[in-house]
């Protein structure tokens, strides 16, 4: 079994007959992109320590990356368009040049500070309003992000779609039927499973080598287009926060030296004893 950080595929036999959809060796890909936090960054929290300041350095959130640079190997496979999509102000566009640099087609941005904000489960809904009128084969997300850390969104979009999903993905395998994925458990142990088409997919880091962006990738980026998607054409689609993070707080640096006494076999004992029933580690 998956440890506990870790979410479990959901198949089931109503997602095999779907018959909207029409299969095709053309794959198009929707990638689901966030800007997070520097991890070198400094933890300067606001004024409600609610969440950190603005006033920090921000980057593509790393799991992410990895799921475009996986889109765009499938797209180089079947041919097709990769799409990315994220949510936030507009510093959050940069998430989206970097991703049209590197070869995705186009770019949607639901732009507002109010984004950040968002449960994943709003996240997820603003997401599936912003796409109701698309047809998309695959949807990527990464595992999670390297802020929150839920690992939610995309296996709750995909529920919200109705389609099926599967998470931890580290191989991904086009056939006739549909795809064919590979997914990372515990211990050494991975899992094949086979799905039908459209899905929605989690991808790992590390399941492939990510690329630069080229001169010629940065200066195409310019001209490809980003559609704005205010909070007002989603709003209806989200409620309530399920999920509010009440307060944050820096750990203090707190430092105890004790000093013990005695022969070697003393101290020996006395450091077995504060181990067991002080810090509790053995």
């Amino acid at each position: 079994m998956p440890s506990a950080n870790c979410q479990l595929l959901i198949y089931t036999d109503k997602f095999a007959a779907r018959n909207s959809y029409v299969r095709s060796n053309v794959l198009k890909i929707l990638v689901c992109m966030k800007q997070v936090p520097q991890k070198d960054a400094p933890l300067k929290l606001n004024d409600a320590a609610t969440w950190i300041r603005e006033d920090v350095s921000y980057e593509v959130n790393e799991p992410d990356a990895f799921a475009l640079e996986e889109a765009l190997r499938q797209r180089e496979k079947h041919t097709g368009e990769v799409v990315v999509i994220t949510s936030g102000p507009a510093r959050s566009q940069q998430v989206l040049r970097e991703a049209l640099a590197k070869g995705a087609d186009r770019a949607i941005h639901l732009e507002d500070n109010a984004f950040v904000g968002l449960d994943a489960f709003n996240t997820a809904k603003a997401f599936a309003a912003a796409i109701k009128d698309e047809k998309f084969d695959l949807i990527f997300t990464g595992l999670q992000s390297d802020d929150y850390g839920y690992a939610q969104t995309g296996v709750i979009l995909a529920e919200l779609l109705g389609w099926p999903h599967a998470t931890i993905i580290m191989h991904i395998e086009k056939n006739e039927t549909g795809i064919r994925v590979k997914r990372e458990l515990e211990a050494g142990f991975f899992q094949y499973v086979d799905m039908p088409l459209p899905a929605v997919l989690t991808i790992q880091s590390g399941i492939n080598k990510l690329r630069y962006a080229t001169l010629i990738g940065i200066k195409q980026a310019k001209n490809k287009p980003i559609r704005k998607i205010a909070l007002a054409e989603v709003q209806s689609a989200i409620g309530e926060n399920l999920q509010k993070i009440e307060r944050l707080y820096v750990p203090e640096k707190t430092k105890k030296t004790v000093h013990i006494d005695g022969t070697p076999a003393e101290i020996a004992k006395k450091l077995v004893d504060k181990l067991r029933n002080e810090l509790r580690v053995l």
